[in-house]
């Protein structure tokens, strides 16, 4: 719960900070730039240490194809070891492919399909297997805008194929944190 205090107050500052600077790409549509100008980068990094270890790396990479339009793909890794348990510990990866509409200056709807592969516990077998899972994503975020280019993303996702036995993920809702340069 402290990681989710956190993120809670990271991104109450990003909000009221947003407010003060305005940094959001511009595409002069007329005389469109090269593709490394409408480029970004960013991701998600999340660590925990203790009896409990996570550790989450998730970059991205996006273009932008008009003022309101962009898309990119993005890659996720993730490692978890509970010391409670002999053999607690796995890992996850795998990549997305995302596209961004930007409704309103600073609201986007996402759309985003995800693959993930991870260790499944198989019921006929009676043991764990890696196996890929995939996720189709429907959702809307919010861009805190900080420097002339950088800023916060705040995204909100539901999962339209999620499978309680097989997902990754506790519930169809995914709420992500990340930045973006």
């Amino acid at each position: 719960m402290l990681w989710l205090k956190n993120s809670f107050l990271v991104g109450l500052f990003f909000l009221i900070v947003a407010n003060e600077v305005c940094g959001q790409r511009v595409i002069d549509e007329g005389n469109r730039p090269p593709l490394k100008d409408r480029l970004y980068y960013g991701g998600n990094f999340a660590m925990s240490f203790g009896t409990i270890t996570y550790i989450d790396v998730s970059p991205l990479v996006g273009a932008m194809v008009t003022n309101k339009l962009s898309g990119g793909l993005g890659a996720t890794y993730q490692y978890f070891n509970d010391r409670r348990f002999i053999g607690g510990n796995s890992s996850l990866y795998g990549g997305r492919v995302f596209g961004r509409y930007n409704v309103f200056p600073n609201f986007f709807g996402h759309i985003e399909l995800e693959s993930l592969n991870f260790d499944l516990y198989n019921q006929n077998t009676d043991r764990f297997e890696r196996t890929w899972v995939p996720g189709f994503f429907l959702g809307a975020g919010y861009f805190a805008p900080f420097g002339n280019r950088g800023g916060a993303n705040f995204t909100f996702l539901y999962n339209l194929i999620h499978d309680n036995r097989r997902s990754p993920y506790n519930e169809p809702y995914v709420i992500r944190v990340g930045f973006v340069l």
